[in-house]
């Protein structure tokens, strides 16, 4: 047994390597490639400037392309990570970062910002305040609909009824934001359509210093509830035999994802299938359904895929940029499809 476990943790050790190097490939690689292709040598030379340094590669490099690199690793590993979450506690292979409609909220904040204000706010609604605005619109929104699932979570037993709830509340705020949309003038709604597309290059480094530290914070509540996620898998009656505080747990669990999805959702847009695929990858790959491997996982996993979306978007070498929203669909689609397919065993779901 011992050797058999020496051997399994070997191989772990060997695939978190590997997705390692290809972490820091792809990282270089979205700092390399876009509409203007730099060469490696003025990448490093960014960040220990010379006098072979070109300063419009520079600026390129640290203005732009390094904050929408660290965005999408943030992205992706905040997406992947509450999908996880979401998957575990309500033991659904469906359920993603959005189940709870937090998304949705952020979502209603920013089309009553952006439609149903539009006539106060259409001067600067994509400057640097505009941009802070739409940022703080989203996160009351988000943080509204967090304080009702606490306030609900905490007189209500049924996980399932919350998973109801959720996708209630999702459908209310989505025929909301439908209504704003129809009475919305013709620029406004242009402007509210493009931020559902999602993008990462929007995230300036200002917001990336607030980005980061929410998304830092949603991970640490995330680890300290290693444990009980792995009771979850087991069913909250057998969790509460082992002496877990379901209710507590369960509203630890719904903050982290509030903190992840909410602040990705405020600063970047709606962006799908993240959430739902990189975890049931993740189960494949290193075939187990111990959170302590999977949550480190899903957070490497996540910040590769983003990157690799990234850099798919910005079809090197081309002027064009296409939606984030769009490449991360026809990743995850057809990953997810492919597992049904192969009928693959999701063993912790």
């Amino acid at each position: 047994m011992n050797l058999l476990q020496k051997n399994k943790n070997r191989s772990v050790g060997l695939v978190f390597f590997l997705l390692g190097v290809l972490f820091v490939v792809f990282f270089i690689a979205d700092l390399l490639l876009g509409s203007i292709i730099i060469p490696v040598k003025q990448v490093f030379l960014a960040f220990f400037p010379s006098s072979e340094t070109s300063e419009s590669f520079r600026t390129i490099v640290l203005d732009f392309r390094l904050p929408k690199a660290l965005t999408a690793v943030f992205t992706g590993a905040a997406l992947s990570l509450s999908g996880l979450q979401m998957q575990t506690v309500f033991r659904n292979p469906l359920a993603g970062p959005y189940v709870l409609g937090i998304s949705a909220g952020a979502t209603l904040g920013v089309a009553l910002f952006v439609l149903g204000f539009s006539s106060a706010f259409a001067f600067g609604i994509f400057s640097s305040t505009g941009a802070w605005s739409l940022a703080l619109v989203a996160w009351a929104g988000s943080f509204l609909v967090m304080l009702l699932i606490l306030y609900v979570s905490a007189r209500v037993n049924d996980i399932m009824t919350l998973l109801i709830l959720g996708i209630l509340f999702t459908s209310a705020v989505t025929a909301v934001v439908s209504i704003l949309q129809y009475f919305s003038n013709e620029s406004m709604l242009k402007a509210f359509v493009i931020w559902t597309m999602g993008s990462l290059g929007s995230v300036t480094k200002s917001q990336l210093m607030v980005l980061a530290p929410a998304i830092t914070a949603g991970i640490f509540l995330a680890f300290l509830k290693i444990k009980d996620l792995n009771v979850f898998l087991l069913g909250e009656d057998y969790a509460r035999s082992l002496g877990v505080s379901i209710k507590t747990s369960r509203v630890i669990i719904f903050l982290s994802t509030s903190l992840l999805a909410g602040t990705i959702t405020a600063f970047c847009g709606p962006i799908g299938f993240i959430g739902i695929a990189v975890p049931h990858i993740c189960r494949v790959i290193f075939k187990t359904a111990n959170h302590l491997v999977l949550v480190p996982a899903v957070i490497l996993t996540g910040s590769i895929v983003m990157l690799f979306s990234d850099i798919v978007s910005q079809l090197p070498g081309m002027q064009t940029t296409l939606p984030i929203n769009s490449v991360t669909a026809l990743i995850g689609i057809p990953v997810i499809i492919w597992m049904i397919v192969k009928n693959r065993k999701f063993v912790s779901v």
